[in-house]
């Protein structure tokens, strides 16, 4: 199934961005990735997906264009949490981005929904590299959402498309507001984490969709 006309313009006009998105995962597929390496990109994660998926759920009319429910992820990133030993209410304490306010309409959230969904590109090969690197971590909810539905994020993106999809007039131009507190904004719940380095050669975004 060939990729949207919206997913083909959302890949090139957040193409800049694509590395700095990929960085932090990137930095997991290395030999001095560790546990606790790991468990910050879960809290970091957690921090901004959790507020996402809460402003998708009062979008007006989204849930006409594609069933939530099946996108859904930070509750996965929770039980691989506390399965890493963080008590609820540790849980409940961690911080989130706060920038993200409700979405106008499905169109400004399709643009986040894509910020969300590109991330999973990575998903199968950090898994793959920490269970090797790291085999007294055995907690892969959130990493293996997709692959235990037997489906990739591509196909998956590309078949949630339904003949009533909104025009994205202007959520291309709110997609590197939603990359940047992902991946480390000081407005956002990571913003010490580093940023990419110079001639880094990990830094290598991920595939396009």
């Amino acid at each position: 199934m060939q990729p949207s006309r919206m997913l083909t313009r959302l890949n090139l006009e957040t193409r800049a961005h694509h590395p700095e998105a990929d960085y932090p995962w990137l930095e997991l597929v290395s030999l001095q990735a560790s546990r606790a390496q790991y468990i910050d990109q879960l809290v970091a994660t957690y921090g901004f997906e959790a507020p996402v998926e809460a402003a998708l759920v009062l979008t007006p009319h989204l849930a006409d264009v594609m069933v939530l429910r099946q996108r859904a992820r930070s509750g996965l990133i929770v039980e691989d949490l506390l399965t890493l030993g963080f008590s609820p209410a540790k849980i409940a304490r961690l911080p989130q981005c706060r920038r993200i306010a409700p979405f106008r309409d499905a169109a400004e959230a399709l643009g986040w929904i894509y910020v969300l969904e590109r991330s999973t590109l990575l998903h199968d090969t950090v898994r793959s590299h920490l269970a090797s690197r790291i085999p007294t971590v055995s907690t892969w909810a959130y990493l293996s959402a997709y692959r235990s539905a037997g489906t990739s994020s591509a196909s998956r993106w590309t078949a949630s498309r339904s003949r009533r999809r909104p025009r994205i007039r202007s959520s291309p131009a709110r997609v590197p507001r939603s990359i940047a507190c992902a991946t480390g904004s000081p407005a956002s719940p990571a913003g010490s984490r580093a940023k990419p380095r110079s001639g880094n050669p990990r830094a290598t975004p991920a595939a396009d969709l």
